[in-house]
């Protein structure tokens, strides 16, 4: 199928939206108790460093000032409520579906296959399921995966899994499950969801601050919790479950969770790393007001407090005037004139739009609208719209070769992003 602009619908958007973004929730004072026990495995040991430093260059390719018109293209359809986009180097896709299964999808056939069924174990619905997925590094020479899911009472599971011995193309086999991380959630929202390696070879682990509304167990501020976090593991060290990196900023514990790598979200909705720079870029769905973009150094800003539930994006929350001394600004915002979930995306590297390079493409589940800014956007800037899909983008993806993909949570469609000229 060629290229296809799709105008934009009305949509009535289902209770997932709606958990998903708190736009109509007020906005509670914190509650002064803070539980300081992660509810977690038992402490693993640290591990050495391995980390490199992202930070662009000047010898980074130039970035295009004005990005061209965009279309989408169908690649896959029937899928039930996609809601993870992942890929292998061989050029399948991996679609997360809500419900607990993992399909892979043929980007020349769009077929779809079975790669991982945990229906049996996933509770999936509202902002509950099979939330993330990562490939080892070295796949498929090293044949794991790493799942983030929610089990049957609702709480974190972060999880091993192998292949089976079933003929190519692989397969993940239900039966290698190795739990690694649980962590008690709270309530029904703000589950996070997000697994990424990043270019140092850790394994990042994004938790929303445990749900409710206005962080009423100030999980965000809370270093000793591991809900409001991304945190940051070695998934191949000598040491049970895992190991801790020496270099994450509480490493030793004495001031917080030793996995905690990053502190102040609220729910961070997809993240990921630019494949040029190593640049870690999140977005972190909103309260009641605006939705925000992080652009995060993994070297430099290590320990890096975003905000949450101090601020809602650049603007006081708990308090009318609260002090944002220590507090990250994101690079991004917008208000509830442009959505009112933010989608996380990804910086585009491929070679099918040249004149998109180096723009940070992430969009909105409530207007489906694709944004776009700038990476080496300097500030708060506004995002510029690039096309208006007329879906409920549930989460965007990167395949191979670095091109695009979005996903459509209601049709159960997968979208390549293509030139619209």
């Amino acid at each position: 199928m060629g290229p296809m602009p799709i105008s934009l619908r009305a949509m009535a958007l289902p209770l997932m939206a709606a958990l998903l973004a708190a736009c109509a929730t007020p906005s509670p004072s914190p509650s002064a108790g803070i539980d300081g026990t992660p509810s977690v495995a038992p402490t693993p040991g640290a591990t050495a460093s391995r980390t490199a430093d992202p930070r662009p260059t000047a010898t980074d390719p130039p970035i295009a000032g004005d990005p061209p018109p965009l279309a989408l293209e169908e690649v896959a359809a029937g899928l039930d409520a996609p809601i993870g986009i992942a890929a292998t180097p061989d050029g399948r896709l991996l679609v997360n579906e809500r419900v607990g299964r993992v399909m892979a999808v043929d980007l020349e056939t769009g077929e779809t296959s079975g790669f991982l069924d945990l229906f049996d174990r996933v509770l999936g619905g509202d902002e509950r399921g099979l939330l993330g997925l990562a490939l080892h590094p070295d796949w498929p020479e090293d044949a794991r995966a790493f799942v983030h899911y929610s089990d049957l009472a609702g709480d974190t599971v972060l999880s091993e899994f192998g292949v089976s011995d079933l003929p190519t193309p692989s397969r993940l086999d239900p039966a290698t499950e190795r739990v690694l991380l649980q962590v008690a959630q709270p309530y029904t929202n703000h589950n996070g969801g997000q697994l990424a390696f990043g270019p140092d070879g850790f394994l990042y682990i994004g938790l929303g601050d445990g749900g409710s509304g206005g962080d009423p167990q100030r999980n965000g501020q809370n270093r000793e919790a591991l809900l409001g976090k991304v945190l940051r593991i070695d998934v191949d060290a000598d040491a049970e479950p895992y190991g801790i990196p020496s270099d994450n900023p509480f490493a030793d514990g004495a001031d917080g969770a030793p996995e905690v790598f990053l502190i102040g979200l609220r729910n961070p909705w997809r993240f990921s790393f630019d494949s040029e720079t190593g640049v870690l870029w999140i977005a972190d769905v909103g309260q009641n007001a605006y939705e925000e973009i992080d652009r995060v150094d993994p070297v430099a800003d290590a320990g890096a407090n975003l905000g949450w539930n101090v601020m809602e994006a650049s603007h006081c929350f708990a308090q009318a005037d609260c002090d944002a001394d220590g507090l990250m600004a994101p690079v991004a915002e917008y208000g509830r004139d442009l959505g009112c979930s933010v989608t996380g995306g990804y910086v585009y590297r491929g070679e099918a739009i040249p004149d998109l390079r180096g723009w940070y493409l992430f969009s909105d589940y409530c207007s489906g609208t694709l944004f776009g800014i700038p990476s080496d956007a300097d500030g708060i800037v506004g995002p510029r719209v690039l096309l208006e899909t007329g879906a409920n983008v549930s989460t965007l993806g990167e395949d191979a070769d670095g091109e695009l993909y979005l996903a459509d949570i209601e049709s159960g469609t997968i979208y390549r992003v293509v030139s619209g000229d």
